[in-house]
């Protein structure tokens, strides 16, 4: 009996991480510079964060100066929201948003210049978070 449930612990424990791994995750890309397209990119983000998924943001490019504490950005209609107004908004609700590694580098930005909690991307991480089976990706 007691080697069935040390068995069963054990099943259970490594169930757990395999459960945890199922849950859908959405990388969401934004390079364009054009504020609809970062808008619509940020309104299907939130949608799926309203869904329950965990969404994480790279931002590169033109998309990266949505980053920038000093820069601002048009506001959109129906919401009146701009797409920087959408993207702190997606932060607070659990949204992971990094600026490419290639941003800074190629700017004459530092990481003090960025949003507070946005960070640099390191390509290798983001490269084996796309690699997982529940991981679904969007670019704009």
């Amino acid at each position: 009996m007691k080697k069935l449930s040390v068995a069963l612990a054990l099943g259970f424990s490594l169930a757990l991480p395999v459960h945890a791994q199922n849950t859908t995750e959405l990388f969401v890309g934004i390079n364009s510079g054009n504020a609809q397209t970062q808008g619509v990119a940020l309104v299907l983000a939130s949608q799926a964060v309203t869904q329950k998924a965990a969404v994480r943001v790279l931002l590169c490019s033109e998309g990266g100066q949505l980053a920038v504490k000093d820069k601002e950005s048009a506001v959109l209609k129906p919401s009146n929201k701009s797409p920087k107004e959408m993207l702190q908004g997606l932060m607070k609700a659990g949204a992971k948003v990094e600026v490419c590694a290639l941003f800074l580098p190629n700017s004459d930005l530092k990481p003090t210049d960025l949003i507070e909690n946005i960070g640099v991307a390191k390509p290798a991480d983001v490269a084996a978070y796309l690699l997982q089976a529940n991981v679904k990706s969007l670019t704009f």
